[in-house]
């Protein structure tokens, strides 16, 4: 029976079409994937199906149920968003409500669409979140969005859209900001709904492994047209067109030396702690330890991966060791000879040119109201005054072009521009410095496969050109055994192993990384 029924979509924005004559069909029950590039126009064709872009020029036939989607009144779209088709969106800071509690905010749908009482509500979100694998659901229920890590955000997200049992899933890179471990929970609680209720999920993702081992039928975008649907197994085993083809042949491959070339210390760290205050009740609070005694060492032109599950307290200790942590932090760290947890913030200022991040969020993490060109010539502005306008144009220009962007895109700002594209952008900000030590927080998470390895072949080759030394924070194994020299793997705000990347990832000690690796194999089988 089919549940879904697309036929000849078209969106344009102004002069633009982002969407071109787009027909496919989902039927009750079935787990279909659209995968494509960065701004081949798989979330647009998407948001279409719950009228969230009435701005877009929107043509052709959207069919739920039998009901046309096209042109439907708001105050019928509201009735359906949430209780029949539901989303996962892909940057869930930008999609939860800052002024709100993630438990109310998902106690908010079951009391709209399913008329419970507010304390029901409240436990029945307690239930949703402890299903997701966020650990102390009761207490995360009480927290708000920017008390979460990334990934716990988004399986409160997950939670939220799952929380109505809605007929059709739409899961806008429902993975990307997890760990593998929680990867495989959400694919198996994604398969369980969906066998229990019948429920259809429209996956849209640039993970082909995902892809491989849970759809059932897969339809590959480009440029905005579908060129290409088959079932799984036969758009792996024989794709038709060249461009599918070109997508299945783009994985991450070793891209550094084994060994590196200057040993000499860049970043020293000693008992590094770091510790939250969380309030219990009106006048009570007690700590919470993100970091604990943790020692690291990073030498100049050399990568380190930092894994673990989420909330293993990766970001915060890499924000620690930047000295960008809002955490109360303990301990010595030293950059370059210089002891910079002792420095005030004007000492530290002039050093902050030669330290950069690339943050897991691009979209929070860059300024809405400013240009590309603004935005990745900041910097320049203000470690470089000396530069001329045509000088800085000209900086920006080449800083974007190396991670793929045309330099004719600076007058944009950033929501014209895809997640992947983002990302992209948030990667040349911190590479225009040249700086010598780059905090990279799940640089790729948000990248399709291509041009994930695209940016990983350009970090690769920017580190032996200039001897820069990175931070590699990331959940995906396959990226750091590309990307990294050494690895340590953290547990509750400890390190449970360390080590070069083949003695921690081709034969770990430690039955807490066994796990990550298992968990790793699954999510990746077919």
């Amino acid at each position: 029976m089919t549940l879904l029924s697309v036929k000849d979509l078209s969106v344009r924005f102004g002069d633009a079409t982002v969407v071109d004559q787009v027909s496919f069909e989902i039927s009750a029950g079935e787990k279909f994937a659209l995968v494509g590039e960065s701004g081949s126009g798989k979330t647009v064709s998407a948001l279409q199906l719950m009228g969230l872009t009435p701005e877009a020029d929107t043509r052709g036939s959207l069919l739920f149920e039998g009901r046309q989607i096209v042109g439907m009144p708001e105050s019928q779209l509201r009735r359906l968003r949430g209780k029949d088709i539901a989303m996962i969106f892909q940057e869930p800071m930008t999609a939860l409500n800052p002024l709100f509690t993630i438990g109310n905010q998902i106690a908010e749908v079951l009391m709209l669409h399913e008329g419970l009482g507010a304390r029901a509500a409240a436990l029945r979100a307690v239930e949703l979140l402890e299903k997701t694998g966020i650990p102390e659901p009761a207490r995360r229920a009480l927290s708000y969005p920017h008390q979460l890590s990334g990934g716990q955000r988004q399986r409160a997200m997950i939670a939220m859209a799952l929380a109505c049992r809605p007929r059709l899933l739409i899961a806008d890179e429902p993975t990307t900001a997890l760990d593998v471990t929680i990867q495989v929970q959400i694919l198996e609680l994604l398969n369980q709904l969906q066998r229990e209720h019948g429920m259809a999920v429209l996956m849209i993702t640039h993970d082909l492994n995902l892809v491989k081992s849970f759809a059932d039928r897969v339809g590959v975008m480009q440029r905005g047209r579908l060129i290409e649907t088959a079932d799984t197994a036969s758009l792996f085993a024989s794709p038709r067109e060249d461009y599918t083809r070109s997508l299945l042949a783009s994985h991450a491959k070793r891209m550094v030396a084994d060994k590196v070339a200057d040993p000499q210390p860049l970043l020293d760290a000693q008992q590094v702690r770091c510790s939250f205050f969380i309030k219990q009740g009106w006048f009570s609070q007690r700590e919470f330890v993100a970091v604990d005694s943790l020692d690291l060492k990073l030498s100049r032109g050399e990568t380190l991966g930092i894994v673990g599950e989420s909330g293993s307290g990766k970001s915060t200790l890499g924000m620690a060791l930047l000295r960008l942590s809002v955490a109360k932090t303990d301990g010595t760290i030293a950059f370059d000879g210089q002891p910079i947890s002792e420095m005030d913030t004007g000492s530290l200022r002039p050093l902050r040119a030669r330290m950069q991040v690339v943050f897991q969020d691009p979209f929070a993490s860059l300024s809405p109201r400013r240009t590309i060109e603004q935005i990745v010539g900041e910097g320049l502005e203000l470690h470089q005054p000396q530069l001329s306008r045509e000088q800085l144009r000209d900086a920006v220009a080449a800083g974007l072009s190396e991670v793929g962007l045309a330099p004719a895109m600076m007058a944009r700002y950033p929501h014209e521009f895809s997640g992947g594209q983002r990302q992209r952008i948030a990667i040349a900000r911190a590479l225009v410095l040249k700086p010598a030590l780059i905090l990279l927080d799940e640089p790729t998470s948000s990248l399709d496969v291509s041009v994930q390895y695209q940016v990983l072949e350009l970090l690769a080759s920017l580190q032996q050109k200039h001897g820069i030394a990175y931070l590699f924070i990331s959940h995906d194994l396959a990226v750091i055994r590309a990307m990294a020299h050494r690895v340590i793997v953290m547990k509750d705000g400890k390190v449970v192993e360390a080590g070069s990347v083949d003695e921690v990832l081709s034969a770990p000690k430690q039955p807490y990384t066994q796990r990550l690796l298992a968990a790793a194999s699954f999510a990746t089988a077919a």
